[in-house]
């Protein structure tokens, strides 16, 4: 398993940007709650999925298997 940022340059700043405005949280999410931290707890679990591959909610960041 690897995690890696996404390869897009604007993407990763746009989502970074965000979480310093939302002090830490998913800015693609409307709640702020401590399941919504990056990372956030969906992508925690799906990366605990061993046959899950693919990017987060905000596509910050990429599992590979």
């Amino acid at each position: 398993m690897k995690i890696t940022f996404n390869t897009d340059e604007k993407i990763v700043k746009a989502i970074r940007d965000g979480l310093k405005r939302k002090d830490g949280h998913c800015p693609c999410r409307v709640a702020q709650t401590e399941d919504t931290v990056c990372m956030c707890k969906e992508f925690r679990e799906q990366i605990a999925d061993p046959e899950f591959e693919g990017y987060c909610h905000c596509r910050l960041y990429y599992k590979q298997k």
